[in-house]
């Protein structure tokens, strides 16, 4: 500590520039701006297609699950949520729309396929008290029948997460 300090130097300690930090080196990366705010937009969405031809898809849902029920291919509301999950990428569609969409279709389609079995003259009541009984729950066709519209809606929304999951996000403007 022999050097002396001048006041100059004295005088110029905590202000800006007085210390030439970053001066020498690359300059920093830029930071990438804040994400974009949400806005509110009251004009009609943007989906691709005809809704007549997403309503008439809805219906083929129903009845590929309902055919699904009657052969014994259990897992047909999955592969209908699945398809529904990549192909609501594709038409620009919301949650808000596809999931009841995914909902009618399977809950649609398996209450079709137990609603055709009784027309055929299938004890479907008999067999879900039946069932029920044997499951300890309350001896209620009703409680049954919905324990399996409810399992059908589950393999819809999972195949639903798993279609949008696996189709990447269309880039934002």
């Amino acid at each position: 500590m022999t050097k002396v300090v001048s006041k100059s130097e004295a005088d110029r300690l905590g202000k800006r520039g007085s210390y030439r930090l970053g001066g020498l080196g690359p300059s920093a990366p830029e930071r990438p701006g804040p994400p974009r705010p949400y806005e509110m937009t009251f004009l009609r969405p943007l989906h691709q297609g005809w809704v007549g031809g997403w309503v008439l898809a809805a219906l083929a849902g129903i009845a590929l699950v309902a055919a699904g029920a009657l052969f014994a291919l259990w897992f047909m509301p999955f592969l209908i949520g699945l398809a529904t999950g990549v192909a609501m990428r594709w038409g620009g569609w919301g949650l808000r729309v596809t999931v009841p969409a995914v909902l009618v279709m399977t809950c649609g389609g398996w209450g079709l396929a137990l609603g055709i079995l009784a027309a055929r003259g299938q004890a479907v009541g008999s067999t879900a008290q039946t069932i029920a009984l044997v499951a300890g729950l309350p001896e209620m066709a009703v409680l049954t029948i919905g324990l399996t519209l409810g399992v059908s809606a589950v393999q819809g929304l999972a195949g639903l997460w798993l279609g949008r999951a696996l189709v990447p996000r269309p880039a934002r403007d």
